[in-house]
């Protein structure tokens, strides 16, 4: 029996059913689902001892000030181990998730980020009460030294590795300069220092913090700042600024806000994280050798476009070097969104289903082969399903305008789900015998179908006769 077993037992005196290990993200701590016949709790291991620590002291203080925070409930002698309270399984990402793959946020998405970024205000201002900010690791608060390892873990894990000339010090003297900016102000607050939508968790619809073993003292602005322009999330500018509206109503209520001055030094925070997060994203996917975070590199480069549109004058050196760095091919040539495109087959099943060259293993493959077949008369042996005479023969018969009816039903329905979600490439086939006069038929019927309801790409190949066509979207052809 292991520790979080061991503990599991002793706090809940249940008998331990499951145990299922969670996904971590980008943690190098291991999460667990302990369950019992009347228990569930989450279950920690933390390679870290100081770390596991200053999560436990702050979620005991969060807990007693009433903040949403889960419950801690015990931790092993050597603090390696601890339990706390089951918030379930969905995270404020995943509940905003069509809006993230949109861009248009319903009014639930949007209520539930607006309550969320109420309560960071809480654990910003009533959360730094009492709190003895000693606990915090690896620093106890925003200072000097944790900005300019934020900026140099940027430099040498970002810009040097997307091999980029610079003059180093020349970047430090500005890096110099955007330290004494940031810290300008007061620091009295509760940092989390990695608020965004992944460590929010949704549970009776209510937002509760969880992953912030990296807070200390310092400003407000860098939380807003994380939520706000967090990289995939995709808000728009006046969703922003709505959520934006909603979190300083919430501070005004515990603390006096300068609005004007609060937005002239949240606008430098905004740009600070936006480089913190590049470098996080170059350690992990160059170094590391982690795609998810290479896949975002994309959304990052394209908020600290919009940024360097904005200004930041007050750093002349390394706007220079950041406008270099985002026209960079490896960067200018990735789109943060790419279309949906459809590629449709017709092929003979004697030579073999298509392969699929997208990389994502096939998609769906209609069978022609129960449907009438015109090429067992000799007058349709040297016609195509292109060719008038075997067009008519195939709608007299009808049987192929019902199992087309079907597979636009099941192909409009996917077509209409992977737009949503931001998929790139769907794979439909049509086979036959032949190859020849039914598949064809029906792979040029769908390619007209989905071009004509949803203005997309769609690339047409008849595979057995050698044909090739492809359907543009109506504003690609107007450009």
């Amino acid at each position: 029996m292991n520790e979080l077993e061991k503990l599991f037992k002793a706090y809940t005196a249940d008998r331990l059913l499951s145990k299922t290990e969670l996904s971590a993200s980008g943690s190098n701590r291991k999460y667990f689902r302990l369950q019992g016949e009347k228990t569930s709790v989450i279950g920690v291991e933390g390679t870290s001892v100081e770390e596991n620590r200053a999560f436990m002291a702050m979620a005991k203080h969060f807990y007693k000030q009433r903040l949403p925070v889960p419950q801690l409930y015990a931790a092993s002698e050597d603090d390696r181990f601890y339990i706390q309270e089951d918030l379930g399984n969905t995270l404020l990402f995943d509940y905003i998730a069509e809006g993230r793959k949109t861009g248009v946020f319903c009014e639930s998405e949007k209520n539930m980020l607006k309550k969320t970024i109420e309560k960071l205000a809480d654990i910003q201002i009533r959360g730094a009460e009492g709190l003895d900010f000693s606990v915090c690791y690896p620093q106890a608060e925003f200072n000097e030294r944790s900005i300019l390892w934020d900026l140099n873990y940027f430099k040498y894990c970002f810009l040097k590795p997307a091999g980029l000339e610079f003059q180093e010090d020349r970047l430090e003297n500005d890096f110099g300069v955007f330290s004494r900016t940031l810290l300008a102000g007061q620091h009295d607050a509760f940092l989390y220092r990695d608020f965004q939508s992944r460590n929010v968790m949704i549970k009776d619809e209510k937002p509760y913090f969880i992953d912030f073993q990296g807070g200390r003292r310092g400003p407000v602005y860098y939380d807003v700042a994380s939520f706000l322009w967090q990289a995939k999330a995709q808000y728009s500018s006046e969703l922003k600024e709505e959520l934006l509206q909603t979190y300083l109503s919430s501070l005004k209520k515990l603390k006096p806000v300068d609005e004007a001055d609060f937005r002239k030094q949240l606008k430098h925070f905004v740009f600070f994280r936006t480089l913190q997060v590049l470098g996080a994203y170059g350690f992990r996917g160059y170094f590391e050798k982690k795609p998810h975070f290479l896949q975002s590199i994309p959304f990052a480069i394209e908020n600290l476009r919009s940024i360097l549109r904005d200004g930041l004058r007050e750093y002349p050196y390394l706007r220079e070097v950041l406008s270099k760095m985002t026209e960079l091919k490896q960067f200018r040539e990735v789109s943060v969104r790419k279309p949906l495109v459809v590629k449709i087959y017709s092929f003979s099943y004697k030579k073999g289903i298509p392969n699929d060259d997208s990389g994502n293993g096939g998609g769906f493959v209609f069978d022609c082969r129960a449907v009438n077949n015109p090429g067992k008369y000799e007058r349709y042996a040297h016609f195509t399903g292109l060719d008038e005479n075997v067009i008519q023969f195939l709608e007299e018969d009808g049987e192929i305008l019902s199992l087309l009816q079907h597979a636009y039903a099941l192909a409009d329905a996917s077509v209409k789900r992977y737009i949503d979600r931001g998929f790139t490439s769907l794979m439909i086939a049509f086979g036959c015998t032949g190859g020849q006069h039914r598949s064809v038929y029906s792979a040029q019927k769908m390619a007209e179908h989905i071009h004509a309801k949803f203005d997309i790409e769609v690339q047409l190949v008849h595979r057995e006769q050698n044909i090739e066509n492809i359907f543009l979207p109506r504003n690609y052809r107007n450009t």
